[in-house]
This record gives C-alpha cells, sequence and structure tokens, in this order.
C-alpha cells in the first residue's frame, strides 16, 4: 500500500503539472504520514541528501556540460570529429557518433549529449538524404557512451548506493574502455548500413569541409 500511495501521488502531481522537485517531496511526506513516521524524517534524508559531496558533483558536471555547449564547444567538436571519420563511407552517422563520444567526457549526461549532437546533426543528415529514424536512432544509441566515459552521474549514483565503499575513481577508469568499445562497434555498425543503403556522402559540407559522391 505504500508503494501504491508513494508513485500514485506522485503521477497525480505530475498529471497537475507539478514541478518533479515538488512532487517527489509531497509524495515522500504523504507516504511517510500513511506510515505514522514522523515528517521530520523526510526533511533529514532530503537535507542528508543535498549535504553528500558525491551527489553535489552530478548537477556541477551536467551544469559545465550545458555550459560548454551553450558556448559552441558541441559545434567546435562535430568538426573535429569531422576531420577524423567524416571521409569515411557514411560520414554523417560516424561524425554524430564520434561527436558523442567527446561530448560525454564533458558533460556525462545522455540527455545533454542527445540534445546538443542531435540538435545540429539530425537535420544535417536529413538533409543529406538520411532517413530521419536512422538520424535519430544513431544520435540516440550514441548518446548512452556518456552513460560509461567519465564524468559518468550513473557511476557515481552506483558508488552511494554500494554505501561509500567502491571508489568513484576506479569506476570512472573502469567505464573508459566499455565506453570506447562501444563507440567502436557503433562505427561499424554505421560504416555497415551505409554500405547496405548505398549511402554514399562522406564529408560534411555545412561545417565547411568539402563532400564527395
Amino acid at each position: 500500500m505504500e508503494q501504491l500511495i508513494l508513485f500514485g501521488v506522485f503521477l497525480l502531481l505530475m498529471v497537475m503539472g507539478i514541478p518533479v522537485a515538488f512532487a517527489l517531496g509531497i509524495s515522500a511526506l504523504s507516504t511517510a504520514l500513511y506510515m505514522g513516521l514522523p515528517p521530520l524524517i523526510v526533511f533529514q534524508q532530503m537535507s542528508e541528501g543535498v549535504s553528500s559531496f558525491s551527489m553535489i558533483a552530478i548537477p556541477l558536471f551536467i551544469f559545465a556540460g550545458e555550459l560548454m555547449m551553450r558556448g559552441g564547444v558541441a559545434d567546435k567538436m562535430i568538426n573535429f570529429a569531422s576531420s577524423l571519420v567524416g571521409h569515411m563511407r557514411g560520414g554523417l552517422g560516424q561524425v554524430n557518433i564520434m561527436s558523442s563520444v567527446f561530448l560525454s567526457g564533458i558533460s556525462g549526461s545522455p540527455i545533454a549529449d542527445a540534445s546538443a549532437i542531435g540538435g545540429i546533426m539530425v537535420p544535417q543528415m536529413v538533409k543529406r538524404g538520411y532517413a530521419r529514424s536512422y538520424a535519430v536512432n544513431v544520435t540516440i544509441s550514441s548518446a548512452v557512451i556518456a552513460l560509461m566515459i567519465p564524468p559518468s552521474p550513473n557511476l557515481i549514483l552506483y558508488a552511494i548506493a554500494g554505501g561509500g565503499g567502491i571508489s568513484i575513481a576506479d569506476l570512472f577508469t573502469a567505464g573508459i574502455i566499455p565506453g570506447l568499445l562501444l563507440a567502436l562497434a557503433l562505427l561499424v555498425t554505421a560504416y555497415i548500413q551505409a554500405i547496405k543503403k548505398g549511402t554514399r556522402q562522406n564529408l560534411l559540407l555545412v561545417f565547411g569541409l568539402s563532400s564527395r559522391h
């Protein structure tokens, strides 16, 4: 019954348009009152979570990523990725993936990566003849790399959930190779898909590079 009240109140408040932060707090307080717990416990837990040094790192990483993206860093990363893999078959898809790899090391947020890279790359891929569904799928799949490559908020949360006995630095180090392997698998997949679909575009025009057909 407690779970029903917790999620029921939360969903009801979300449907009513209440901000997520307030919806979470009110639903937790409602559940505590139903269970007969002192409301003070809820506020103590909230205060403890805010004062956690590890938890503070998550919004700061995301904030730093947003600042860099708003400042035009995403455009420069796409240009750099174009110089590396733009000459390959189906180069726009390759550039999309490599840009996500670089941006993952800054923001650590898949949502931030997808919005920054997708807002630039998806329209250009569609303009160059790629299917919109393919462009969106490449963007979403490559944004998942941010879950592995440091600074990943998910790795920080995993360390906190482990009771603080797991080193965040070790988790960051362990996530690099799986993240790069995922990026390599996506690059190979994009190359194979380009061959199957007969995509011959390889270099970006929009970023000041030449294009061969």
